[in-house]
Parts: C-alpha cells; structure tokens; sequence
C-alpha cells in the first residue's frame, strides 16, 4: 500500500460508496418525478445519464479533497477514488442500472473515461465549493443540463431541477465525510476549481481543538494566457450568523486581503515563470 495515501482508506471507500449511491437514487429519482421522460428512457440512455452524474459527483469530489487532502497526495487520491468506485460498481451496482450486457472491463474502462471528461467538462467553472456563489449556481445549472441532455430531455424542467438538486445535496455530505475522516486541513492544500493555491485564511488552534475554516482566500493561474485570479468565500453557515452590515464589512476588508494576496502571487508566480512584465493579479 503506497505510504501516502494508506491512512485514507475508510474514507476512500465511503466516498466512493456515497457517490455511487448519489448517481444511482438521482437516476432513480429522474424517472420518477418525470413519467413521461422514464417511459422513453432506453437502457443505454439511462447508462448514460448515470455516467454523466459521476462526472460531477467525481468533479464535486475532486474540488472538495483539495481542501482536506495534501496537495503531493491528492492526485494519488483521486486515482485510487476512481478504482473504489470502479470495483464497486462492478460487483454491486452494474446489474440495477441495466448494465448486465456490459462486462467488467468495460465498466472499469467507462468510469475511467468519465472520469477523464469530468476534468474537460466542467474544469472551466471556477469556485469554492463552500461558497455560495454565482459560478456555483453556473455549474450546476450547466451540470442538470448536460444531465437531461443524456436523458434526450432537453429543456425538461421537471428533469433538470431533480438534477440540480441532488448535484446540490451532495456536497454537505463530501463535506461532512473529509471533515470526519481527515485531520485538520492544511493550509497550504487549499485551492479553487482544482487549481494550486496561494494562502488560506483559517482560524488558528490548538492541537487538541478541531479547526474550522471560515474565511479561504484561494489564487490562482487560470487558462492557456496564464491570467491570475483570486477569489475568497465564506462557510455557508457561517455567512449565515452574521448582519448584512457585518456582511458588508467583512466583504471590504477580504476584497482588499485577496487584492493583496493576488498581487504577491502574480508577482511570485511570475518570476518562477520567467514573466517579469505579467500583470499583477486581480482580486
């Protein structure tokens, strides 16, 4: 077993566990609350409905480990969550979704490459999975589309929010697993949209006292013109204990924090790319 990852196991198989069981009631739940659309799903129709709902469950996973998992041992992290969900699809879940004439390599080779989309697919939505936010909103919305897409129930309302909202319920529950099976997060694991971050804003604690991130500050190089974003967030319940007073001081002092914290990595990021003349970076 390699030594990096070793310590993860439990949570590795309740993560895969979860998502799989996420995929397989979501499917579930389509068919039931649109008759009409169940009547016209084909068997291969419905195969792919659940694969394009273990893209984003895989995405959703891979957005959140970065928060809780070592940055050197989260690619290892998420191979080994793709082999979980691989074999336990395989052995537990292949025959209720109608995909008894698939063999097992083609289901350990159907996962693989959803896997692999997922990364295409839906890379492009920038956010902190704890933040409730407009690109968040963006994402889902653009993830139940792809979902009633594969269901050949395009425009579908009734289709498209039961994917929402199970692709929304899913994460307090990846959350609640990481926070339960992982130490205290490092700060320096911390990124947005699976990208390598510059500071995280955590409360300080004792080593006897759980740490609880409210505010993250998460920068960022993004797309092929190498520009540099920040962004910051606040834990959902957290956002909700304050004022819209506090509200609106606490999103002055972070605007002027990420600015800072944005400008120190496009300089630092710039000189390690051998960029002296790149822009600052922007908050």
């Amino acid at each position: 077993m390699p030594p990096s990852t070793k310590d993860y196991d439990t949570l590795l198989r309740d993560l895969s566990n979860t998502i799989l069981d996420v995929c397989r009631e979501s499917v579930t739940l389509i068919k039931r609350n649109d008759q009409a659309a169940a009547l016209t799903l084909t068997r291969q129709q419905e195969w792919d409905v659940y694969l394009e709902l273990l893209k984003v469950m895989f995405n959703l996973a891979d957005r959140v480990s970065a928060f809780y998992i070592p940055i050197r041992h989260q690619p290892e992290f998420m191979d080994r969550l793709e082999d979980h969900a691989s074999e336990q699809l395989t052995t537990l879940l292949a025959p209720s979704l109608s995909a008894s004439q698939i063999d097992d390599q083609e289901i350990v080779l159907s996962v693989g490459q959803a896997v692999a989309e997922s990364r295409r697919t839906y890379e492009r939505h920038k956010f902190v999975f704890s933040e409730d936010s407009k690109e968040r909103d963006a994402f889902f919305r653009y993830a139940s589309e792809r979902v009633a897409n594969r269901a050949n129930a395009d425009k579908n309302e009734a289709v498209m929010s039961t994917a929402m909202l199970c692709i929304g319920a899913v994460l307090p529950a990846l959350t609640a697993l990481f926070e339960g099976k992982t130490s205290a997060p490092d700060a320096a694991t911390a990124r947005a949209g699976a990208k390598t971050p510059a500071a995280v804003a955590a409360p300080s604690a004792s080593p006897d006292k759980q740490a609880i991130k409210l505010i993250s500050v998460v920068a960022a190089i993004q797309g092929t013109g190498g520009e540099f974003e920040t962004r910051w967030g606040l834990l959902p319940q957290f956002r909700q204990d304050l004022t819209p007073g506090q509200i609106e001081e606490l999103t002055r002092h972070m605007n002027r924090v990420a600015q800072i914290v944005g400008d120190r990595f496009a300089i630092a990021s710039s000189k390690l790319l051998g960029r002296s003349n790149a822009p600052a970076g922007n908050a």
